[in-house]
């Protein structure tokens, strides 16, 4: 029952590429994977947007969405229905183009954006036997790809002829050249114990046992290190508080896509959680065991739902930190980004290669956390007193 279960959307798919004719049937298997994922994502990505206003709305003690339900109906369903209303208005909403802006460049924004960003689902292991493009270089295809956005964001504001959408553009493009050094070396720590670039092999080396904790990569030294550079660096390519400054609302009013409406908008917005996913499902795919249960007798769990259950957990991180944290000035985000997170995840691959060729046991466990920690430590305390910085005193008046 629990293998029914867990292979049952493999077995659905197989029954419909069947009722195909043979020499259409690749074709068919192509495009009911295609199919899968972009509706499975669309329909997360409306429920996130729910989830997350809740969410928000629950940190800064106020009610989120509770209003809007079926249409046509009585029923509210706590305000799940507010994607639907959401999407109605993008719809429908004036498109309004400024005179002087490139149109076409204008109009292929978007779709530049939302591409690239859905070509990355395609290399994420969901479950087992559910990976839908087996690449030897998968995690190559995953970053080289996944790069394009950067090229739809100068696209979006040098096409609007307006001076904050560029600003914002300009912005946004070295923020993600900066944090995306960091975001790949971090995997380059993973592809070098796991020694593949297939994102399959990397998920199989993880799914073991060791005692009481599986073979997580995020329970190393090294690997809980890469795991926090590789957060950090995804959040700040996914352009979410706290480094939110290509789209800073107090000065630069909406960033690169301040002159797009309606559906051209929701296209952006949309293309941004669909990068929170492919980033929350390349973590877990990295550190986290993929699809794999966190203990043995969890295994009856399908597989693809943990997948699920890890990426929505990176997720609901995001959402945490998008509503405690304050924005970061921008020489901070560049700084944080090139004097701290650059040399620590190249100290990472020298603690990595020490794991790799050393014996288990508990000096390599020594020697690896004094190699991650130290530095941790020593390049933390240089920029706060490079800064002047110190720890936040909270005085009370009497």
């Amino acid at each position: 029952m629990a293998n029914a279960l867990d292979q049952l959307f493999v077995n659905l798919k197989h029954a419909l590429v069947g009722l195909f004719p043979p020499a259409w049937q690749p074709l068919a298997s192509v495009a009911l994977t295609a199919m899968a994922i972009v509706l499975v994502f669309a329909t997360l990505f409306a429920l996130t947007t729910v989830l997350e206003r809740k969410g928000l709305g629950r940190i800064q003690n106020r009610y989120g969405p509770n209003r809007v339900g079926l249409p046509f109906t009585r029923l509210r369903l706590f305000g799940f229905g507010q994607p639907i209303a959401d999407g109605i208005k993008a719809l429908i909403k004036e498109d309004f183009v400024p005179a002087k802006a490139d149109r076409v460049v204008h109009f292929l924004a978007p779709l530049a954006m939302l591409v690239p960003l859905t070509l990355t689902f395609a290399v994420l292991p969901y479950g087992r036997n559910m990976l839908p493009l087996d690449l030897e270089t998968g995690v190559l295809y995953f970053f080289a790809v996944g790069a394009g956005a950067e090229l739809a964001v100068f696209m979006a504001g040098w096409s609007s002829r307006n001076k904050y959408s560029l600003f914002g553009a300009m912005r946004a493009i070295a923020q993600m050249i900066s944090y995306e050094v960091p975001l790949i070396l971090s995997a380059v720590t993973v592809v070098m114990v796991a020694g593949s670039l297939s994102t399959g092999r990397i998920v199989e080396a993880q799914l073991g046992h060791a005692g009481w904790l599986p073979d997580w990569f995020v329970f190393t030294p090294w690997g809980l290190a890469g795991f926090l550079i590789f957060i950090t660096a995804a959040t700040a390519e996914s352009n979410r508080s706290p480094f939110d400054l290509p789209e800073g609302e107090s000065e630069i009013v909406a960033g690169y896509f301040l002159e797009y409406s309606g559906f051209k908008f929701a296209i952006f917005f949309m293309a941004e959680y669909f990068g929170m996913f492919a980033a929350g499902g390349m973590a877990a795919t990295l550190f986290l065991g993929g699809y794999g249960a966190p203990a043995p007798w969890l295994e009856w769990i399908p597989s693809w739902a943990w997948f699920f259950a890890k990426m929505m957990g990176f997720i609901f991180l995001l959402i945490w930190l998008r509503g405690t944290l304050p924005r970061l000035r921008q020489d901070q985000l560049m700084n944080f980004a090139w004097k701290f997170m650059l040399p620590l995840a190249l100290v990472n691959l020298v603690a990595a290669a020490l794991w790799h060729f050393m014996s288990p046991g508990l000096a390599r466990w020594v020697v690896c956390s004094v190699v991650v920690v130290g530095p941790y430590l020593l390049l933390g305390r240089g920029l706060l007193e490079r800064k002047g910085l110190g720890k936040r005193v909270y005085r009370y008046a009497d």
